[in-house]
């Protein structure tokens, strides 16, 4: 079978492939949720959390370098947080001068900053196991199932397969301009005009991209409609979870309270 690129599914028969994607989506979301709530600075629940996570990466058998790897993606929109270091009262730990401007470091600021950056680390490991471990359709079918709002939903998988179509559309133009492009024999010559040509021409290829994928996307949503596509995940029924998935669902969500509470006991 043939895997898009895109496509983060990754088959398998560990213990967290075989598990009822209604209850990995559940526990996912729990799990996200508990690290968001913890409270700042609650760095041994921040260590329980890693190392459940870490955990479930090894019973995934997806490895966990291949999701520590792919949770540094999440670093570059930690970045965005980073202004709270200069911007919170309290002891500073250093200086630095921009001009007429002074930033000053403070230590409950990098230690909000440090705690932001653990709790999205973390997240999104989990996120990526959720993703690697369940296909999309199934991942759907799971969203409707515990009564996520239809709409979501439908933005959620009309989102997704437009990004393959986004994406073959980018790989034609990419072909149809390496078909057109000459090269030539020399090592070393560059074929093309200068920088700002290059820019001009990828420009062009951008806008041209855009149109194609509106266009294409409209056929495909109008194809849809006309096989009966009213924005409800449809799919075979459901079989009843059995009493290990319920145990399984109860003590992990359990856990999650646990946790929790002891942060908020002793950092809230």
């Amino acid at each position: 079978m043939h895997v898009h690129f895109l496509d983060p599914y990754r088959s398998g028969h560990s213990t967290i492939h075989q598990l009822d994607p209604r209850i990995k989506f559940v526990l996912a979301v729990g799990f996200i949720f508990t690290t968001a709530l913890t409270p700042i600075g609650a760095w041994p629940v921040y260590i329980l959390l890693f190392a459940l996570a870490i955990s479930v990466e090894v019973l995934s058998e997806l490895g966990v370098g291949f999701v520590m790897r792919r949770a540094v993606l999440a670093f570059p929109f930690v970045l965005a947080a980073l202004p709270v270091i200069f911007t919170m009262e309290g002891p500073v730990l250093f200086s630095l001068s921009i001009g007429p401007w002074t930033l000053a470091a403070t230590i409950p600021g990098l230690e909000r900053f440090i705690s932001i950056a653990l709790k999205s680390w973390i997240s999104v490991q989990i996120a990526i196991v959720l993703a690697t471990s369940t296909p999309f359709p199934d991942l759907m079918v799971a969203m409707r199932a515990v009564h996520v709002p239809r709409l979501l939903v439908a933005i959620f998988g009309l989102m997704w397969r437009y990004l393959f179509v986004f994406a073959d559309e980018a790989l034609r133009l990419i072909r149809a301009r390496t078909a057109r492009s000459g090269e030539s024999d020399q090592p070393g010559l560059r074929t093309g005009g200068s920088v700002l040509w290059r820019a001009r021409i990828a420009g062009g290829m951008a806008g041209n991209l855009f149109l194609r994928a509106i266009e294409r996307s409209d056929r495909i949503y109008m194809a849809m409609v006309a096989r009966g596509y009213d924005g409800e995940v449809r799919a075979a029924p459901l079989t009843p979870l059995q009493l290990g998935d319920w145990i399984i669902l109860a003590a992990t969500l359990l856990l999650f309270l646990s946790l929790l509470l002891f942060a908020f006991l002793f950092w809230g």
